[in-house]
């Protein structure tokens, strides 16, 4: 549907189709470099000539024919002569969820052997490529700004755009890049053509980025705010339907809802969008717990907007996150920075310089996950997610929230308590003493642990964590 599957994806082209990777000296794949390597100066390598390359997103895009008459500024880490540089290890998706199956994956991880990282709903953990491809970014608008803007622009425009909404299930010209979710969320909430007493309807899980424009909206605006209190955990998909149907009123304009909420409750989101369309609604979905983790077909959905980070699940670099704005739906989505009704996507990007380097990177986060397939993805966050859920079935003072039924929980995200333990307390006990980041989730009536769980984590790294809970209550 939206994955890109069995090909080589760091050679892909916005289009999907696999391109020449450009041939330098006696070094024939700079893609493994961007992961393997190491950017050392040529008096470090025994007076070993440096040789430069496209960085991994931008193999074929945003320079080819510059690197063909070695022109790019554009490069990765060096290999020496007479060095093989080593083969892509995710040239196809792996073929099942458990950890051998993704040993190569996890190849493509800077992974501390004394930390354990389970933290990713707050911030991902990108693979070293989009560590790589950021630097090289930098190290090429300090060498030659002039060239280096260019090259990165195109990465931009004809990479990353086109393959992120490839990706998702949308066009390019639906798509602009923001910060983060929540810049996102204000742009999209902002830009809704509202009036006086006009009702935005919210359900009682939102994240506060997704509460707070709303907030000056009805201040500002004189818009109305009403809440929908949904339970925790979710029941069934029928459940979290009928409550949003019945809080639906004539005056409702709005319906702004998570697709996965904090705690990985999974909302259904194509049929609270057909509920919206039937009432004249827009619909306004916030993204950030979902995009990365599992496919997502935002044209599917049929949502009005979409607004996510790119730098969580979806393993970017900081910074990083997008809009979308369905086409038919931009006479009520108006952009903030342009006048008039917009005619495309760039009529939402927020002015001035762009951070480019950071946003070129995002190119080989797409080739990880085009070669990994977000179904693959799902299906591993999933295997991991049911592990863990069923060792805290057996421990002691454990009360697991989040459910099995996969209709109403998202793969990689687990919430739970402990009898007379302190969330905040116990994750910051566990980090300091084993060095395993996880996080808290004290709303929602809840005092529990939050875990969640990407493709490089391990069942052996559950196991560790499942120990130092138990230790907790002794």
């Amino acid at each position: 549907m939206n994955d890109t599957r069995g090909i080589d994806a760091d050679a892909a082209s916005p289009g999907g189709k696999p391109v020449p990777v450009p041939v330098r000296g006696d070094v024939r794949d700079t893609r493994a470099m961007s992961v393997h390597g190491s950017a050392r100066n040529a008096s470090d390598r025994g007076g070993v000539s440096r040789r430069r390359f496209l960085t991994t997103g931008a193999v074929g895009l945003a320079g080819a024919s510059a690197a063909a008459c070695g022109q790019s500024v554009l490069h990765a880490p060096e290999v020496a002569d007479g060095e093989e540089a080593s083969p892509d290890p995710l040239s196809r998706p792996p073929a099942q969820p458990d950890d051998g199956a993704w040993t190569a994956a996890r190849s493509r991880f800077a992974l501390e052997p004394d930390t354990t990282y389970m933290n990713n709903a707050s911030l991902g953990k990108p693979p070293i490529a989009v560590a790589h491809a950021v630097a090289s970014g930098y190290e090429a608008l300090s060498e030659n700004p002039f060239r280096a803007k260019a090259e990165l622009s195109d990465v931009v425009s004809r990479r990353v755009v086109p393959g992120l909404a490839a990706l998702l299930g949308a066009d390019a010209d639906e798509v602009v890049l923001t910060r983060n979710a929540s810049e996102a969320l204000h742009m999209g909430a902002m830009g809704a053509v509202l009036r006086p007493g006009d009702e935005v309807l919210l359900t009682s899980q939102e994240h506060p980025a997704g509460r707070r424009p709303w907030e000056v909206r009805e201040r500002r605006d004189g818009v109305k705010l009403r809440t929908v209190f949904m339970p925790s955990p979710l029941e069934s998909e029928d459940q979290a339907a009928e409550l949003i149907e019945a809080a639906l009123s004539p005056a409702t304009r709005v319906l702004a809802f998570c697709h996965v909420t904090r705690g990985g409750h999974l909302y259904p989101v194509r049929r609270l969008c057909a509920l919206a369309r039937e009432g004249g609604v827009l619909s306004h979905v916030d993204g950030a717990q979902a995009v990365g983790m599992f496919p997502v077909d935002l044209h599917d959905l049929d949502c009005d907007t979409y607004s996510a980070s790119l730098h969580k699940w979806f393993l970017g670099p900081m910074g990083t996150g997008f809009l979308y704005v369905r086409a038919a739906s931009r006479e009520r989505v108006l952009s903030l920075f342009a006048p008039g009704s917009p005619t495309g996507a760039a009529a939402y990007q927020p002015p001035g310089t762009a951070d480019l380097p950071v946003r070129a990177a995002l190119a080989a986060a797409l080739d990880f996950l085009e070669a990994a397939t977000l179904a693959a993805v799902a299906k591993r966050t999933r295997h991991l997610s049911d592990h863990l859920k069923e060792r805290l079935e057996q421990m002691p003072g454990a009360t697991l929230l989040s459910g099995r039924d996969a209709a109403v929980s998202c793969p990689g995200s687990t919430i739970f308590e402990i009898a007379g333990v302190d969330a905040v307390a116990a994750v910051e006990r566990i980090g300091r003493r084993a060095g395993i980041h996880i996080d808290e989730h004290q709303r929602d009536g809840h005092n529990a642990v939050r875990v969640s769980t990407h493709v490089y984590n391990t069942q052996a790294e559950i196991g560790r964590l499942v120990a130092e809970l138990a230790r907790l209550r002794t």
